[in-house]
């Protein structure tokens, strides 16, 4: 009972329901494992009683918790304050609190918006200090009703591209699509910071830094410096756009993977020209103000990048001495990596300027959301972000997926978790600083796994995933934080909340303005809500990976009006099957050959045809697919024709669904036996198709012309 209590204070849960009506105890050596991730001895009785002493004498006994939050007509729970306590408010930025200086609790919603500071005065003389955060009650919404792109940017190749999709492609993708298309927004792949290799790990959502964009995705000739080269370093420029030009022809006349390491190879080359041009006085002003603007984050990451460059990616393996980035060897190597830190620091300024530039070019095609940025649901252990601010990671944890009906062993992505102490005790600031920074040339954020604001399974290292945890998450914390940042950004927030969602959290999410992930080949009743499924699907290192673990026959297919009005409304995503593999059954033919599939190969089959006929009939019956079943364009338009009777405010095209592409960018499950994550855009036969070809395509012309009738 006692290590229960413990776990139950510290937000460990010690059993956990996969289906209604079932309850799993979770081990006692798995409890003791995560409470020592957080600090806390659970692993004899003594140290047990100890523990549950020290946080009565603690955290039980504190006047304030380490953060509170407020939003307008919702003062914070503070019932526990003895009567006579004074509360003092020391607002963000120093201005004067508007006559709020000693407020009571319900005067704390008053307050303007932000991150303030709460001191109180108790009559018995205990002090305390509390984050006063004070968040609107909703993110922004999104303008009107609008249809716009799904894409992987590294796979949207131009012909000035240096081998994979970049930030110029994608400003002329926005302000193309924008004014011929009336799209409305261009959703992407995370564009965090990879683990620098070789090789360096494809996956976006496993990167080093959430909180800075890789240079890999860089334009080298958009940036101002390069019109400056002369002499031998023009000569040199001009050798590595030829090889990046070779590069290039490799992947879209020749059908080679992309390669990610050989094209930053010469981009980083190139960069390494570039930044040893002066700045001109101008652009040495803006530079200024923008390591000013990032202060430390900025300075610790670019640290991390030039100390990789001399002990490897893995901070972990580094000489203890500069494992932490406050060492006093650290600080000592610091001087001696300046021109390196630098030459990063420039590195994240160039991309800030060309995703700036990106926006702009979204915004001024007419787009009324722009940019949709990513947001992965954790960072690789050994990256930059774990090195900055390690004490905010817990140690030996990983997070994952519990088992389920698609998946009996569980998932570990390999992503250690966030401590939620430390957050509360940091105000949220490390999650702040991430908001903004994504936020900064966005105009909706799409937060993957968005169940992880509120509890996520935590694996203890070198156990199997059915070993783990669920901690719980202040989720009203985490909520108004986002909603404040979003505030600020002027952005709409979509969280990708497929498969497994605990009851409770859609309504919550919806409650502040979130909105939700809807595939619709997922969205069916299933009984326990609609969309909501039985399985997590999660795949590794990214949570968006839908699974639908009942036979179709057991879950009817909603419909359209049916359909909740906010979400973003897809086909398919990024590690679905693309619809046209989807209709010519290739995704189950793909999985058999990999040793993929859940069940013998007839039954996959069978069912897979079963689900796809009672669709295509469900389409014909509502008059969508007059061409009838026979004709894969036809259908892929009637998929979409089917998006637009429902209710969604934004309707999603996945960008490779546009013109007949078979295969997937990511393959769940593999790791070597499938090119996740690099393969260019493709048309029916598997030839890569150009940014410049895609605007030509009359097959994406006819469905987008689909979507824009739709929506008038």
């Amino acid at each position: 009972m006692g290590r229960a209590r413990l776990a139950r204070l510290h937000g460990v849960a010690t059993s956990y329901a996969p289906a209604p009506g079932r309850t799993i105890k979770i081990a006692d050596d798995t409890v003791v494992a995560v409470l020592a991730a957080l600090g806390v001895d659970a692993s004899t009785p003594h140290a047990v009683r100890t523990a549950l002493a020290a946080y009565e004498d603690g955290p039980g006994r504190a006047l304030l918790p380490p953060t509170v939050v407020a939003r307008p007509g919702r003062p914070p729970d503070l019932a526990g304050l003895p009567e006579g306590t004074v509360l003092r408010v020391e607002p963000e930025g120093g201005e004067a609190p508007g006559g709020l200086a000693e407020p009571g609790p319900r005067e704390l919603a008053r307050l303007p918006l932000g991150v303030h500071t709460l001191r109180a005065h108790a009559p018995d003389g205990r002090r305390a200090r509390a984050h006063l955060i004070v968040a609107p009650d909703r993110v922004p919404a999104p303008p009107g009703r609008s249809h716009g792109f799904l894409v992987q940017l590294y796979s949207l190749l131009s012909r000035q591209s240096w081998g994979m999709g970049d930030l110029g492609d994608l400003a002329d993708l926005a302000a193309w699509s924008g004014r011929a298309l009336g799209t409305g927004f261009v959703q992407l792949n995370p564009l965090h910071a990879a683990v620098p290799g070789p090789p360096t790990d494809p996956s976006p959502y496993r990167p080093s830094s959430r909180r800075f964009p890789d240079p890999v995705h860089l334009r080298i000739e958009h940036v101002p410096e390069y019109a400056q080269l002369a002499g031998a370093a023009r000569l040199r420029a001009d050798e590595l756009a030829a090889r990046a030009g070779a590069l290039r022809a490799e992947v879209l006349d020749r059908g080679a993977l992309i390669d990610r390491d050989a094209v930053w190879a010469l981009k980083r080359e190139a960069l390494e020209l570039l930044t040893a041009v002066p700045l001109t006085p101008g652009r040495r002003a803006a530079y200024c103000d923008f390591l000013a603007e990032q202060g430390r984050a900025l300075e610790d990451h670019a640290t991390w990048c030039a100390i990789a460059e001399r002990h490897g990616s893995d901070w972990r393996a580094w000489p203890a001495e500069l494992r932490d980035p406050r060492s006093s060897g650290t600080a000592r190597l610091r001087p001696r990596l300046l021109a390196r830190i630098d030459f990063h620091c420039r590195l994240a300024w160039l991309t800030d300027q060309q995703l700036a530039a990106a926006q702009r070019a979204a915004r001024d095609a007419g787009m009324g959301v722009g940019l949709v940025h990513d947001l992965a649901v954790g960072v690789h252990p050994s990256g930059a972000d774990t090195w900055a601010q390690r004490d905010a990671f817990a140690a030996g944890m990983s997070i994952g997926a519990p088992p389920d009906a698609f998946n009996a062993r569980g998932q570990d992505w390999g992503l250690p978790p966030w401590r939620p102490d430390a957050l509360a005790a940091a105000g949220y600031a490390p999650y702040r600083e991430l908001l903004g920074g994504l936020l900064r040339h966005a105009g909706a954020l799409r937060i993957d796994h968005v169940m992880g604001l509120f509890r996520l399974w935590w694996v203890p290292e070198g156990r199997p995933p059915t070993e783990g945890a669920y901690v719980r998450y202040d989720g009203e914390a985490m909520l108004s934080v986002l909603a404040l940042e979003a505030h600020r950004a002027g952005a709409a927030v979509i969280g990708e909340d497929l498969g497994t969602v605990e009851p409770g959290v859609r309504g919550e999410l919806a409650e502040r303005g979130v909105l939700g992930t809807s595939v619709l080949w997922f969205e069916r009743d299933y009984g326990n809500g609609a969309g909501d499924g039985d399985g997590d699907g999660e795949s590794a290192g990214d949570a968006d990976a839908a699974a639908d673990p009942q036979p179709a026959a057991e879950a009817r297919i909603l419909a359209p009006d049916e359909w909740r009005s906010a979400c973003l409304a897809t086909v398919t995503t990024h590690d679905l099957p693309s619809t046209a593999a989807r209709l010519a059954g290739e995704d189950v033919a793909l999985r058999e050959r990999l040793g993929l599939l859940a069940g013998p190969p007839e039954r996959e089959r069978s069912r897979a045809a079963y689900e796809l006929a009672e669709w295509l009939g469900e389409l014909v019956r509502r008059g969508l697919l007059p061409e009838g079943a026979g004709d894969e364009e036809a259908a892929v338009k009637a998929v979409h024709r089917f998006l637009l009777r429902t209710p969604a405010r934004m309707v999603g095209v996945w960008l490779p669904d546009a013109v007949g592409d078979r295969r997937p960018q990511n393959l769940p499950g593999t790791w070597d036996e499938y090119p996740n994550w690099r393969l260019p855009i493709a048309g029916p036969e598997g030839r890569p198709q150009t940014l410049e070809e895609l605007a030509a395509s009359p097959r994406l012309h006819a469905l987008m012309r689909e979507l824009s009738y739709g929506l008038r």
